[in-house]
């Protein structure tokens, strides 16, 4: 993946240059040369044969959404085991689909793709949850280290009675964030000890730092070989310095996550069930790690076919 780094006054190597609609529809104004994108992406025009091993060149054949080898004849599908197998969507108008992912701070709903691309809602929601899988799939799994920010959140929309933690018809969500780092998220039953350090002890590696508000289910990280720091948000307080480990314990990065994404279900989707919460987590933690190279999202999702 190749991309245009911008020239700072800040000497800022994350910024880069933006795709724009017009740049986007110059680089893949047809099917064909969406399908070309994939064939470079996944096996490149010229490799070695599965069948006859030989290196050879592959050339597109005209009946069908396949290259053929030179030496043997072998047919490679570029589309096959992705997400535009079996498709009857023109390949144009998945490609689009993602860059609008690419771009989007607040999400793509269902609706917003019907109109925009002038297809069916059933095409639409299927096309932007295979999306989502996608972003799924892009980031390591490796665990978080060095100094951690922990902060669980309740999705579900505005309704009377009990806010925060213990609220009836929400959806628990994890969030835990390195300091200037990859943030990790995922769907939990509830905040409870025993659920908080099955998520923390698989993700964090031990020893390090860990931020978290003064919520008692935390106290378990000190036990488990963690440094751990907390903010007392009732007193309002936002951040702690811990003179002993020289670090500022606070949990705004991570809260601002949670802010984004909240506003963005409000705003864009209405509403989103527990049971694909977790799609929609990794759509909007894909954004988040890969937000300093912009556009260039979308030649990392291409890639991840």
């Amino acid at each position: 993946m190749t991309v245009t780094r911008r020239r700072s006054s800040r000497n800022n190597s994350s910024q880069v240059q933006d795709l724009s609609v017009r740049e986007f529809f110059a680089r893949f104004p047809t099917d064909d040369a969406c399908l070309e994108h994939v064939m470079n992406v996944r096996y490149g025009l010229r490799h070695p044969c599965d069948k006859c091993l030989n290196l050879s060149t592959f050339h597109r054949l005209a009946d069908r959404p396949a290259y053929s080898c030179a030496h043997c004849g072998t047919h490679v599908y570029p589309c096959a085991r992705t997400i535009f197998q079996d498709t009857r969507t023109p390949l144009q108008m998945w490609f689009y689909a993602i860059y609008l992912f690419a771009t989007t701070r607040h999400g793509v709903s269902g609706k917003e793709l019907q109109r925009t691309l002038g297809v069916t809602y059933k095409t639409a929601y299927r096309i932007g949850m295979q999306i989502r899988k996608l972003t799924g799939s892009v980031d390591p799994d490796g665990m978080l280290r060095g100094h951690v920010e922990l902060d669980e959140a309740y999705v579900g929309g505005r309704r009377h009675g009990k806010r925060g933690r213990g609220a009836a018809g929400k959806t628990v969500v994890m969030g835990l964030k390195e300091r200037d780092g990859r943030l990790q998220t995922e769907v939990i039953p509830n905040a409870q000890m025993k659920t908080l350090r099955d998520v923390v002890t698989r993700s964090i590696e031990p020893g390090a730092i860990v931020s978290t508000d003064q919520w008692a289910a935390y106290n378990l990280l000190l036990g488990d070989g963690f440094k751990h720091g907390s903010v007392n948000h009732a007193a309002k307080e936002w951040a702690s310095y811990d003179a002993d480990l020289e670090v500022t314990h606070h949990t705004n990065s991570v809260e601002n996550f949670w802010r984004l994404f909240k506003d963005s279900v409000r705003s864009t989707h209405i509403h989103v069930s527990q049971k694909y919460m977790s799609r929609y987590l990794d759509e909007f933690t894909f954004r988040s790690n890969h937000r300093q190279i912009g556009n260039a999202m979308f030649d990392l999702l291409i890639s991840a076919l």
